[in-house]
């Protein structure tokens, strides 16, 4: 696991420790990459409900929910199939925030609409669900790095604007709250 992943990890497990929300993953080309970065920190039990692999379409339309239509009209590699993710693992697994992802890694398996390296990146709450396109190919051990690292670090952006705001709304100060550290 990259260094860098495992620091924004902590700065998440920090933020929703804090705040008592609740997190959640839903994988595809990923396949539990960025679940494993999230319970790499050490009290990840507190706020990491679980993930989803959802390889198939079959899963992600029976577990997650996502719309058999879509995924016949835009392919699991779209926009609109990382948001449905983000939803579905919402529902399915009843957390507050919500990581996804879907895309073709390779090395094989791209298309003219979706070339090797695009992966789709869906993040956010049940009110606001938020979408990241990868689109460079660096060989599959490296999209797949890539995807993991800026999956956490777009929820990491996200948890601290919106808990930023909840902060601002409740006056309810982090100050003072202990961090996870040992």
């Amino acid at each position: 696991m990259e260094f860098e992943s495992k620091i924004l990890s902590r700065q998440i497990g920090d933020l929703l420790y804090a705040s008592e929300y609740s997190l959640g993953t839903a994988e595809s080309c990923t396949g539990g990459r960025i679940s494993e970065t999230i319970i790499a920190i050490p009290g990840a039990s507190n706020y990491f409900k679980g993930g989803i692999i959802s390889y198939t379409d079959e899963v992600k339309t029976h577990v997650l929910g996502v719309s058999p239509v879509t995924l016949e009209e835009q392919t699991a590699v779209s926009e609109e199939v990382a948001r449905q993710m983000v939803r579905g693992a919402i529902d399915a697994l009843q957390v507050d925030f919500a990581i996804s992802a879907t895309g073709t890694a390779g090395p094989s398996g791209g298309t003219p609409e979706a070339p090797i390296g695009t992966i789709w990146i869906g993040y956010g709450n049940k009110d606001d669900i938020r979408t990241f396109k990868l689109t460079e190919d660096f060989g599959r051990d490296i999209n797949l790095a890539i995807a993991t690292n800026k999956a956490i670090r777009l929820m990491l952006d996200f948890l601290k604007e919106k808990l930023e705001d909840n902060n601002t709304v409740e006056d309810n100060s982090m100050e003072g709250v202990p961090s996870m550290e040992p």
